[in-house]
């Protein structure tokens, strides 16, 4: 199997479910080697591994945190060991507690900023360094970075405190030709999403609202992902590119 990012190794958290999947997949279709990093679900890592494996592709399924340093620091070695270099850096996954904000306490605030955003940091520092020109490092955010959603308060707002360190880490990487670049997904049809209170109510007012109509999927995000990868990309970084059909631009 060869393509556009063909010798290349992709390291992606939270990769064996949903977006992540989705994600690991566009990767491995357009030649990439990739290590799927996952907390709990062992069975659908090693299943995406397999099939990974089937269509050509060297593949890994890591157990990690990714809000521990320790455990993200083994699986950094673990992928090198591997695959010898890592590309492209995808921190897509995500955890919350979906409450209104006068229900949430400081152990939820520590669980979503170090889940959700801290966990950039810990895999910059661990991957970044060894890490080739023209390597690119993605991070996942959502549309409550910037709006208020119901029950969202402390997720939100380690989303936008991910943004404000991918445009850190854009500042820090660039001498080096390392690319930081955030996708902010509308709302996408996932098991995640389905644990939101009130989440078939978010997708039926996303389908109502987006220009493009309901037609957002998991693909389209990973789509976004795979751009930014690009050579045609190199240039692009610090920024947060924005897949949800055209909601947040519709009234």
């Amino acid at each position: 199997m060869t393509g556009p990012l063909s010798g290349k190794t992709a390291f992606v958290t939270g990769g064996a479910r949903g977006i992540g999947a989705a994600i690991t997949r566009r990767l491995a279709a357009a030649g990439c080697d990739v290590a799927i990093v996952y907390y709990s679900s062992h069975g659908a890592a090693e299943a995406v591994s397999a099939d990974l494996r089937a269509a050509g592709r060297r593949a890994l399924a890591l157990q990690a945190n990714v809000a521990d340093p320790e455990s993200v620091a083994r699986a950094a070695e673990q992928i090198h060991g591997a695959f010898g270099q890592v590309d492209v850096v995808v921190s897509n996954a995500a955890s919350g507690v979906l409450r209104p904000p006068s229900e949430l306490t400081v152990k939820h605030w520590r669980w979503c900023l170090e889940t959700n955003a801290l966990a950039l940091n810990l895999l910059a520092t661990a991957l970044a360094p060894r890490m080739p020109r023209g390597g690119r490092v993605i991070a996942l955010s959502s549309l409550g970075a910037e709006r208020a959603l119901p029950d969202y308060a402390f997720v939100g707002a380690s989303k936008a405190a991910l943004e404000a360190l991918v445009r850190s880490w854009a500042l820090e990487l660039g001498g080096r030709g390392i690319t930081v670049n955030a996708v902010r997904a509308g709302a996408v049809d996932t098991d995640a999403l389905r644990a939101f209170p009130r989440g078939q109510a978010l997708l039926d007012g996303f389908a109502e609202r987006a220009p493009l109509g309901p037609a957002l999927t998991a693909d389209d995000v990973a789509g976004a992902v795979y751009l930014l990868c690009l050579p045609e990309a190199a240039m692009i970084t610090g920024h947060t590119l924005v897949v949800d059909g055209g909601y947040s631009i519709a009234g």
